[in-house]
């Protein structure tokens, strides 16, 4: 089936994915543009486990001041090379990371760093809230298991969805760019400060 340029412009600049990649698989699901966009995330990922052992030491500090000054981030993202930190697609990544911790104040990278205090924590608050209500014994578990799920989707930064395509999580997004620079990146570490805030 023959796809037409625009449609292959669109989704090029909906994913980030290089252009004969977005035309494939636009041929691949028969011109379905939705379709299109899953089998690109399944490529992405593929890349991205293969990439995932393979050492990631180069990349990027950045700073980032939202207007107004009364919040700041500062990240680490790491790739493989010096030439690929270099490139202006890994310096707007790095970029839009910042703008995302700025705007989505997440706690933690990933579920795996989130204390097991704070996790039993979250649980016991749900399995209460969920027995106040009146909530049959039986189904409080998966009551329980799809709370943390949401969770984990607000506190960890690799969870969140992108605020700027939010049908998209940011590991998805990660998982897009080592597709498309054909390294491994990582996102090392985080910090973000506001105005007047103060340690509990």
């Amino acid at each position: 089936m023959e796809i037409d340029a625009k449609t292959v412009k669109e989704l090029r600049e909906r994913t980030l994915a290089p252009i004969m990649d977005c035309k494939r698989v636009l041929e691949e699901a028969q011109g379905n543009f939705d379709k299109a966009i899953d089998l690109l995330r399944e490529k992405g990922l593929k890349t991205s486990q293969k990439k995932a052992i393979r050492s990631a030491k180069d990349g990027l500090v950045s700073a980032y001041i939202h207007p107004g000054g009364k919040i700041g981030v500062l990240v680490e993202v790491n790739c493989e090379t010096d030439f690929v930190a270099r490139t202006e697609d890994f310096k707007e990544l790095v970029k839009n990371l910042s703008m995302q911790i700025a705007a989505s104040n997440p706690l933690y990278l990933s579920r795996e760093d989130v204390p097991l205090a704070v996790f039993e924590k979250e649980k016991d608050i749900y399995r209460n809230q969920a027995l106040r209500e009146g909530k049959p014994e039986k189904i409080v578990d998966k009551i329980i298991a799809g709370k943390i799920e949401k969770f984990f989707s607000e506190v960890c930064l690799l969870e969140q969805s992108y605020v700027r395509e939010p049908e998209v999580t940011i590991k998805e997004l990660i998982d897009s760019h080592i597709g498309k620079l054909g390294e491994n990146l990582i996102i090392r570490r985080f910090c973000r400060y506001q105005l007047g805030e103060t340690a509990e």
